[in-house]
């Protein structure tokens, strides 16, 4: 009796345990058939208005500076400046020793009172000769002297003419020698030629410089007027050409690091400065660089050489179709008959799609016939990838083709493909980028925080 009962309870064991392992295997199955679901998150394409800017990166810089050098060579014996210091125009900066060149002025201002002497003499010789000619001349007429005496008269009056003709040059000549003598003395003392600040001096009391007529000369110091500013940043041959002067910036300064100022491009280079390496030396492209000036139009303690970064406002759209920036994407586009084949799977899937959105199955396939447009190329040719946006149509998604314009930091310009009030999937990055096709079933759910925002929660709590 009791052997009966017991096997009883083994064969009841043993068929749940089928039934458990039976349900399992189907259940497992299920799960394996059933459609994967992709979660993303949406938004509404909107009408904004989109500013597009070009970064950079630069320096500070003076508007004016000039660059102090000395004309003539010698020993600086006075230097009644420091770095720093104002200055205004007209206030003595250095004075050079000036011996040599006050023996130098003298010198040539005695050559040129003996050039002025000799000339006096020549005036007086030509009278001379000028009055024996005449007389000469007035005899001969008569046949009162010989001929050869007449034209001893008249060669002795030209050569005096000449001699005049020549000491009037010697004076001329004596006389550029002694404004240029007290010139170069002139030259000695050096004044400032604007109001202005110090901001860099590179000689000291005792020095001896050299000339700007002897090559470059030496720089003895730099002089900048600070109420006037501007960032000179560099940008890439990319970017420049959507740069014009008058365009607005928007200027960061690392030492004010809370103030944002404004300003405005003066100034677009002609020619690029290659960063990183000579011209044929292999440089990169990426390296070419083009300087742009921005002046700027706040007042602040700016010191020459600050880091800037630039934000320069380069083309403005208001009241347009914009979508996240994150939305656009690639893919390849649809072979023509893949449409039909999708449509009628999706048809199948969801038979209660058509009912739900109408209007919506008429955009699909206004959008598929763009999308096989695209996709028609010449035998053999392989398809490029198109810019595509994915929205959303119920439980699924349309890959929709798109024409973008400009773009900010956030969003993008739609100027083709979409209209106002569309839901597009704007994340994950991951959907976006491989995971979502035309026709994928989707569950819009919450964006992915971050570690940083878990972490931020967990402290404010």
């Amino acid at each position: 009796m009791g052997k009966s009962k017991s096997s009883k309870k083994r064969k009841v064991l043993i068929g749940v345990l089928t039934i458990l392992v039976v349900g399992g295997l189907a259940a497992w199955a299920f799960w394996r058939k059933r459609e994967p679901v992709i979660v993303v998150q949406v938004e509404k394409a909107a009408r904004r208005t989109v500013t597009e800017h070009v970064d950079g990166n630069g320096r500070i810089q003076p508007v004016f500076q000039v660059k102090i050098s000395p004309e003539v060579s010698g020993e600086i014996i006075e230097l009644p400046v420091k770095e720093g210091q104002r200055v205004s125009k007209g206030d003595l900066l250095v004075k050079i020793k000036p011996d040599v060149y006050i023996a130098q002025k003298n010198s040539s201002e005695a050559s040129y009172k003996s050039a002025v002497a000799n000339k006096e003499s020549a005036q007086a010789n030509l009278q001379r000769a000028e009055a024996e000619f005449r007389r000469i001349e007035s005899l001969f007429r008569s046949s009162l002297v010989s001929e050869s005496a007449y034209v001893d008269a008249k060669a002795g009056y030209e050569m005096a003419k000449a001699q005049l003709q020549s000491s009037t040059h010697q004076v001329e000549m004596a006389e550029a020698a002694l404004r240029r003598a007290e010139e170069d003395l002139r030259k000695t003392t050096i004044t400032s030629p604007l109001d202005g600040v110090i901001i860099r001096l590179n000689s000291q009391l005792g020095e001896r410089v050299v000339g700007t007529a002897m090559m470059a000369g030496t720089e003895i110091m730099v002089i900048a007027d600070l109420t006037e500013m501007e960032a000179r940043v560099d940008i890439g041959e990319m970017d420049v050409v959507l740069i014009a002067p008058g365009q607005s910036a928007k200027l960061e300064v690392d030492a004010f690091k809370d103030r944002k100022f404004n300003g405005v491009v003066t100034e677009i280079a002609n020619s690029s400065r290659a960063l990183g390496g000579g011209l044929g030396g292999g440089q990169s492209q990426d390296a070419t660089k083009f300087e742009v000036k921005i002046r700027i139009k706040e007042q602040a303690p700016f010191r020459p050489g600050m880091s800037v970064t630039a934000e320069i406002e380069t083309r403005s759209r208001t009241n347009v179709i914009t979508v996240p920036i994150a939305s656009v994407t690639t893919r390849l586009p649809k072979p023509p008959n893949e449409g039909k084949k999708q449509g009628s799977t999706n048809g199948k899937n969801n038979p209660g799609s058509s009912s739900k959105s109408g209007s919506g199955n008429s955009t699909t396939n206004a959008n598929d016939s763009s999308t096989n447009a695209v996709a028609a190329k010449k035998p053999g040719e392989r398809p490029r990838p198109i810019e595509v946006v994915f929205v959303k149509d119920g439980d699924r998604v349309r890959m929709v083709p798109v024409k973008r314009g400009i773009s900010d930091d956030n969003y993008i310009e739609i100027t083709e493909g979409l209209e106002e009030g569309q839901e597009v999937v704007s994340g994950g990055f991951k959907a976006i980028s491989r995971e979502l096709e035309d026709g994928k079933k989707i569950r819009v759910g919450k964006p992915v925080e971050s570690e940083k925002d878990k972490e931020k929660e967990q402290g404010a709590k």
